[in-house]
């Protein structure tokens, strides 16, 4: 089938990007596009309208595509859970936690085999296919293994894409490095070259461009100038380098950012509120006064409650919400919330009861079954009756226990088994990923923050987040279009 690929000489080069813009690009000219990752590594998984898990950044490029993501675009996840180990997810279903010395093992032939039927299902009832790789496709311990790079290009007689990120200084180096390490047959896939994340005038550029093309014989077919990543990027490393530029900021949350944290893309609608700057803390550092803490998801919520208790962060938060301070526990920071977290068969790892930071009424037990589905509520809290979509992927149930003061926490939505929130409205806990996408709900809770503040209530009738999303993914397009020739790469 007609297909395009995209790797890059590192990872963090911007292939994601590249392949979103391109994605939305092509849906424009007319070209019924999908994404596909044959292979991701990543803790940020989105949940398809069956219940199946994918990369949350192949949902991104779906929607760029202007198609429902499928777990086809995505048929191997793996999400890294600590000791070397992920749990497997493919075509969407967990089917078992490996290390990473027998992973290949294990599951190179399966993988290979489900890449195929992925590819063989979406040349069905799509004209292109815009893949991207993983990290570099020239790590020469694992081509023999690689599932995702040129084995997945080789297969399509992909035309490929290599992008440099030359804002980390060495891009000539990489790009002529990475081709040296390619197979003849590999290379010769190679027919265009682009620079990303470029910062200065292009005609300072072009001597080194003039050499490289020379030197290699394949074209800079683009030159993307640096700008402010639009969507979280896959690797939780991306938020060890990114500052909010709010200095005047309304209101400041914190986000907890947890060793295994996972879907932090729950906080990209925070972080588009122009009124709201968002930081990420290390357990270690000093929590100081932000008008709310928010403790995000985890793949490993025992380890990283564990961790919170050791570096003092579990009682710096029992303490700013014991002054009145706002909390907010979302997934397995909802879980951490509770009383207590059992892991009877250790599937996490490490079996045993484990006390909580009893700032709400529940019991969590960690199963060997996930919970993986979309689903629709009414909100209760902090206004009733607002529609809110999200999504569950959680492997613990939580049971509310029975309170002496029935009033003290209330079902933060119609159904109980989602949430609760405290009386006053100051502890918060759900298991809804996608939780601020809800326009109205987020600036709802927005407001409840802003008037102990003692500031001005925003307008809650906003759009979701999706409308805004379709304006960046318009823009990023538009923007990358204007410095990249897709020329030789489309029949």
């Amino acid at each position: 089938m007609k297909s395009i690929m995209v790797v890059g000489t590192t990872s963090h080069a911007g292939k994601s990007l590249i392949t979103t813009a391109i994605c939305r690009i092509l849906s424009r000219r007319g070209w019924r596009v999908a994404p596909f990752k044959g292979q991701n590594m990543a803790l940020n998984a989105y949940v398809t309208a069956n219940g199946g898990e994918m990369g949350y950044a192949q949902a991104v490029q779906a929607w760029a595509a202007g198609v429902v993501p499928w777990v086809e675009m995505n048929p191997i996840l793996l999400k890294p859970q600590g000791d070397m180990t992920s749990q497997v997810i493919i075509k969407g279903r967990p089917v078992g936690k490996v290390n990473a010395a027998d992973y290949y093992e294990q599951y190179f032939e399966m993988g290979w085999r489900t890449i195929e039927e992925s590819l063989q299902h979406l040349s069905t009832e799509f004209d292109l296919l815009v893949c991207e790789g993983a990290g570099s496709p020239a790590e020469i311990n694992l081509k023999h293994r690689d599932l995702t790079n040129m084995r997945v290009a080789k297969y399509l007689n992909a035309p490929t894409i290599l992008v440099v990120d030359i804002d980390r200084g060495g891009a000539f180096a990489h790009v002529v490095g990475t081709l040296e390490l390619l197979e003849p047959d590999e290379r010769q896939l190679i027919k265009g070259i682009v620079i990303n994340k470029f910062r200065g005038q292009r005609s300072l550029l072009e001597p080194g461009i003039k050499w490289l093309e020379d030197r290699i014989g394949i074209p800079v077919v683009g030159v993307i100038p640096y700008f402010q990543e639009t969507f979280s990027a896959e690797d939780s490393l991306d938020l060890l380098e990114r500052n909010s530029l709010k200095t005047q900021a309304d209101l400041n949350i914190a986000v907890i950012r947890l060793p295994r944290i996972a879907n932090f893309t729950d906080f990209d609608p925070l972080e588009s509120e122009p009124t709201v700057s968002v930081k990420y803390l290390s357990p270690k550092q000093d929590l100081g006064h932000p008008d709310a803490v928010i403790i995000p998801g985890t793949k490993t919520t025992v380890a990283d409650l564990l961790l919170l208790q050791r570096s003092g962060m579990a009682e710096a938060i029992q303490n700013y919400a014991a002054s009145g301070g706002t909390v907010l526990g979302i997934c397995g920071g909802y879980q951490m919330l509770g009383q207590m977290i059992a892991d009877p068969e250790g599937v996490e790892g490490q079996a045993g009861r484990f006390q909580g930071l009893n700032l709400l009424p529940i019991r969590t037990v960690i199963t060997g079954q996930k919970i993986a589905r979309q689903r629709q509520v009414t909100s209760n809290y902090p206004q009733m009756g607002l529609p809110v979509n999200g999504f569950e992927i959680h492997q613990g149930r939580s049971r509310v226990e029975q309170q002496g003061d029935s009033k003290a926490f209330q079902s933060l939505f119609d159904d109980v088994n989602l949430g609760l929130v405290d009386s006053c409205q100051s502890v918060w806990g759900s298991y809804l990923h996608g939780l601020f996408d809800n326009g109205p709900w987020r600036r709802a809770w927005l407001n409840r923050l802003r008037q102990q503040r003692g500031l001005k209530s925003l307008p809650t009738g906003v759009a979701n987040y999706r409308e805004q999303r379709e304006q960046i993914l318009d823009s990023l397009a538009t923007e990358v279009e204007n410095y990249l020739d897709l020329t030789p790469f489309l029949p």
